[in-house]
């Protein structure tokens, strides 16, 4: 199950990242001193009331449909109307919901999401050429591979080369059901 997230959603989610911080660490960049804090939470959630106001990102948490508990995150970003009609993913996972299938439904249902409510076109995603998971949940989704680009994020305090995914509306239909 995706919503956009709350207020109240404070206490769960910085459970969650704290006890996933090692797992998440190679994948993200860099935490701040005060990243779990409620006062940073509180930024982050006008930040995003912002960007969903301007039509330009729409983030979700993630939950397990049968208990309830917070699973993850993914956000649609960089969404671009006009000519471009494009947004990008990114997401994470806590450590003890990973592998369980959880980021792939999200992923089919935000490209859903994209593709049928905003009308897009194309979505993207980036990933560190050694995140095999991540790597799987994108293929699986039907993204195709378009290429490599070098030192594209800072990652861990340390700019990362990223392959670059991308869908096309109408990319694969049956094999995202």
């Amino acid at each position: 199950m995706l919503r956009p997230p709350i207020s109240r959603d404070h206490a769960e989610w910085a459970a969650v990242r704290r006890e996933s911080q090692q797992f998440l660490t190679p994948w993200e960049p860099k935490w701040t001193a005060d990243e779990l804090e409620r006062g940073a939470w509180r930024l982050r959630l006008r930040r995003y009331r912002e960007e969903i106001t301007q039509g330009t990102a729409m983030p979700f948490l993630i939950f397990d449909k049968v208990t309830g508990r917070l699973a993850g995150g993914i956000t649609l970003g960089n969404i671009r109307h006009g000519v471009a009609q494009s947004g990008q993913i990114g997401y994470w996972m806590g450590v003890n919901h990973a592998g369980k299938g959880f980021m792939h439904e999200a992923v089919l249902l935000v490209v859903q999401f994209g593709f049928e409510t905003l009308r897009l076109h194309r979505i993207e995603a980036a990933c560190i050429p050694d995140n095999q998971r991540s790597i799987r949940v994108l293929e699986k989704a039907g993204f195709r591979r378009e290429g490599l680009s070098r030192s594209y994020l800072r990652i861990n305090g340390v700019w990362r080369d990223h392959l670059l995914y991308a869908l096309i509306a109408g990319d694969g239909e049956q094999e995202r059901g």
